[in-house]
């Protein structure tokens, strides 16, 4: 093992790692910067590019103790650049990027192509582009987006030759964070199992989590027949009505540029002596043209007197352009932390406290699923 030290983000790091781990391994393993993707780690496909000492490198092929003592940026650590603020709203405004893997070391090449270039030459900018692969896009929305913001970047700072004009500062979407709600004296602690997750023969993606309650099993019933007061735990979540078993609804999220708003109905069928009951939903997003169907079963059972088990199943199958998250490893991280963000609020509330519907801290910034985890989460907790 070796000590190293580098300057990540601004932030003085230290570790200690293995001759033979590689930067993105230590970013991502020890220090949780997972922002960085592992594609092919061969160097070849671009996805693990960083900023390392002022260029753009490829961290799957560099050694974290040849990197000892350099300066490293990365995506993490550019939400308050103006370039690559100004390039995610253009690769969002081009759609410049579909399955979002490559995205991050994309993006570290195209503020590097910016910086540089003083024309926007397609031509050019496909060239600087060749060591970045996209399987999704077809690169053109890519080199739009990259010439338009070089684009931007070359127009006169004075009009009418008088005062200079003040760039205008373009923000792009806040990363995913999750809630941090006050826990209350009375507020107790749920426990959360370990997310499994599979696809099956035709397509569809299975999900699997139980998550133990310290109320009676009655009481944990009663908060899951009441899905106003589920949704209001679930952030993102809205229902708009609920007429007999038929509910109505919509699940908003964000991840990156990434934003939709999944709108659609759902069947719910329950089982008092059994407690337990299931959700069969579709519902769409406009803006991605992406469909979604899914399908929700939970059961309560008592563990004893005082202790409950609530445990669910999804399954769901996207189509249309958001369709290849559904099988991302980014689907298990999005309802881990859903989980615990809705085990939080879910604790308060049979505690006795109370969580504010549509506060600021419930809006949901991750990856989109299905409308199924509108009701899937509205119902289940950790929808997905």
């Amino acid at each position: 093992m070796k000590s190293i030290s580098l300057t990540i983000n601004g932030e003085t790091v230290t570790g200690l790692v293995e001759p033979r781990t590689h930067l993105a391994d230590f970013m991502r393993g020890q220090l949780g910067l997972t922002g960085t993707h592992l594609g092919c780690e061969q160097g070849v496909c671009g996805a693990c590019t960083v900023i390392i000492d002022g260029q753009p490198m490829r961290s799957c092929i560099s050694y974290a103790v040849a990197c000892d003592g350099a300066t490293i940026q990365t995506v993490e650590g550019f939400d308050d650049d103006p370039e690559l603020q100004d390039l995610r709203t253009a690769f969002s405004a081009n759609h410049a990027l579909q399955c979002g893997f490559c995205t991050p070391g994309m993006l570290m090449t195209a503020r590097d192509i910016v910086r540089r270039l003083d024309v926007p030459d397609t031509t050019l900018i496909r060239q600087e582009l060749s060591g970045n692969l996209c399987r999704c896009t077809g690169y053109q929305g890519i080199v739009t987006a990259i010439a338009s913001v070089i684009e931007q970047k070359q127009k006169p700072a004075v009009s009418n030759g008088s005062k200079p004009q003040e760039r205008p500062r373009i923000v792009g979407p806040k990363p995913f964070s999750i809630v941090s709600t006050q826990e209350t004296e009375k507020a107790k602690e749920v426990a959360v199992s370990k997310l499994t997750m599979a696809v099956d023969a035709e397509g569809w993606t299975l999900l699997n989590q139980s998550m133990d309650v310290p109320h009676p099993q009655a009481k944990a019933w009663a908060f899951f027949e009441d899905l106003h007061q589920v949704a209001a735990c679930m952030p993102g979540a809205q229902i708009d009505t609920i007429d007999g078993n038929d509910v109505q609804g919509c699940m908003q999220i964000k991840f990156g540029p990434i934003r939709a708003s999944f709108d659609g109905t759902a069947e719910r069928k329950t089982d008092t002596e059994t407690k337990s009951g299931s959700l069969i939903g579709h519902g769409a997003d406009r803006v991605s043209g992406t469909a979604a169907d899914g399908g929700l079963t939970y059961k309560v059972a008592a563990l004893d007197a005082q202790n409950s088990r609530v445990s669910v199943e999804v399954r769901f199958k996207l189509t249309g352009p958001l369709a290849q998250f559904g099988r991302s490893g980014l689907v298990k991280d999005f309802a881990g932390r859903m989980t615990t963000q809705f085990g939080t609020n879910m604790a308060r509330v049979l505690s006795g406290s109370s969580v504010e519907t549509g506060a600021t801290g419930n809006d949901l910034n991750a990856l989109s699923l299905l409308w199924s985890v509108l009701t899937s989460r509205i119902k289940s907790l950790f929808g997905k």
